[in-house]
């Protein structure tokens, strides 16, 4: 198989750069004549060859899009729709559902065989070229600095191990988190124990996605993480932000969580409030609400200081906290699926990315982008199970990135963060609130009272701040 090494040389020699996806696509083809197809169409003054110089690859939008009237649908995530576990029964349903969805996405890029076929007859396919497909059920690097795992599929299990003299799949080994599903190229060992790994696929966003943009004029909002009743929430700052509203052209307003500072989320947190009441608290928002334009369709979903369960996907906020909001509200879980205009929205406050940020070797919350790029490589909102992410295990993973939308959204970290990835926008939507005492001794500097408008006519961000 080539090296990306190999493959960055190859072009550099024909007078060209090289995109990181067209590297990943070369290696998953393992066709070394491509890079010559694909240098001899490129356009002399192009400076970095990428993946529409690619001949014959077409861009591909997922899925049909239903236009709605009115031009607002919860896809996924429609208050009450959340169910409860029943007992652990559902876990093995959940972990299957998770399974099934993510490796038909890895499926279609690769020919594997189930893992108890190579368990079973290792001196058939021993020293030949094999494919797995598999749940990543434990992962820890060996005494020698390799990255040992092993996953699971439904017929068995097999440990894998990456060798840290392989760049190129090393580096991406040392990213691999509890519980997410992969796919590795690779070869048996002598007697069936090990399976020695050379390249690794994850479901990830198709190299041709095609993002739909809406053909009419519209524009949402994003925000997250409001936290009414904190002494810290920026008063002044929101009422510029809705006396901005007033004369602006929005349609949307989308906040991803943590609408209130809650009520015993943390010791000490009765210290840090002004309003101690959260019936209060959620009057205080719906007064908030009732202030902006009634033109606006607003969509509210939960976060981990909201008076709903932990355990994700969180149902809505309940009628008894909510009967003040304005008839515009739309009430949601976490996470949710929108359709605005036919572009796809998933909002989701983000409790995941704590633990990505102590799991993925270089990650920091001054960088959230890149934890929105990881999330949507895995097509996983959160991975890893039995963390500090409490996940409701229930029949079906919510939690699982399919189908892909134009827009991701998140919160929590409070650190504005956009990226875009193989055509998804990722937004992190920052905060409503200054810097806690909690932030202050972990160091964490917030970025407070900013709003992120997105043109659903063309898929452009714009970042106005309110501090």
């Amino acid at each position: 198989m080539l090296a990306n090494a190999e493959i960055v040389r190859r072009f550099l020699e024909l007078k060209h750069q090289v995109h990181p996806d067209v590297v990943s696509y070369i290696r998953e083809q393992d066709d070394p004549a491509l890079i010559d197809q694909i240098a001899a169409g490129v356009p002399e003054d192009t400076l970095v060859v990428s993946a529409e110089h690619i001949p014959g690859l077409k861009k591909v939008r997922d899925g049909t899009r239903f236009l709605v009237d009115p031009e607002l649908e919860v896809i996924m995530g429609s208050a009450g729709t959340t169910g409860s576990v029943s007992g652990h029964e559902d876990a093995v349903h959940y972990f299957r559902n998770r399974y099934n969805c993510l490796s038909s996405m890895i499926r279609s890029r690769m020919t594997t065989m189930p893992i108890e076929a190579l368990v079973k007859s290792p001196h058939r396919y021993r020293d030949e070229e094999c494919s797995i497909i598999g749940m990543v059920a434990d992962v820890r690097t060996t005494a020698k600095g390799h990255r040992l795992i092993e996953v699971e599929d439904p017929t068995g299990t097999i440990r894998v191990l990456f060798n840290k003299g392989r760049d190129e799949s090393f580096a991406e080994a040392e990213r691999i988190l509890p519980d997410e599903v992969l796919g590795v190229k690779g070869k048996l060992s002598s007697d069936g124990g090990l399976f020695f790994a050379e390249h690794l696929f994850r479901p990830d966003v198709p190299i041709n996605n095609a993002p739909f943009k809406s053909d009419r004029p519209g524009k949402a909002v994003l925000i997250s993480d409001v936290h009414v009743g904190s002494d810290t929430f920026l008063d002044e700052a929101w009422h510029r932000f809705a006396d901005w509203l007033q004369d602006s052209d929005a349609a949307y307003l989308l906040i991803a969580g943590d609408l209130v500072d809650g009520i015993g989320i943390y010791p000490g947190q009765d210290q840090e409030l002004t309003i101690k009441n959260i019936y209060e608290q959620y009057d205080v928002f719906a007064e908030m609400l009732r202030d902006l334009p009634s033109r606006i369709q607003i969509v509210a979903a939960p976060g981990n200081h909201d008076v709903v369960r932990m355990a994700e996907p969180q149902p809505a906020i309940p009628p008894e906290f909510t009967a003040k909001f304005p008839e515009n509200c739309t009430l949601v879980e976490n996470p949710c699926l929108l359709n605005l205009q036919g572009v796809r929205v998933l909002m989701y406050h983000g409790r995941s990315i704590d633990d990505m940020i102590g799991l993925i070797p270089g990650a920091s919350y001054e960088r959230p982008g890149e934890i929105m790029d990881e999330m949507l490589k895995r097509r996983l909102l959160a991975a890893p199970y039995g963390m500090r992410t409490p996940i409701a295990a229930m029949k079906t993973d919510r939690l699982v990135i399919d189908p892909l939308p134009e827009i991701l959204l998140t919160g929590h970290v409070h650190i504005c963060g956009i990226t875009r990835y193989r055509g998804v926008l990722g937004v992190n939507a920052g905060t409503w609130q200054a810097q806690t005492a909690f932030q202050k001794q972990m160091n964490i500097h917030p970025t407070p009272a900013r709003a992120f408008v997105v043109d659903l006519q063309t898929l452009q961000p714009e970042v106005i701040d309110f501090s």
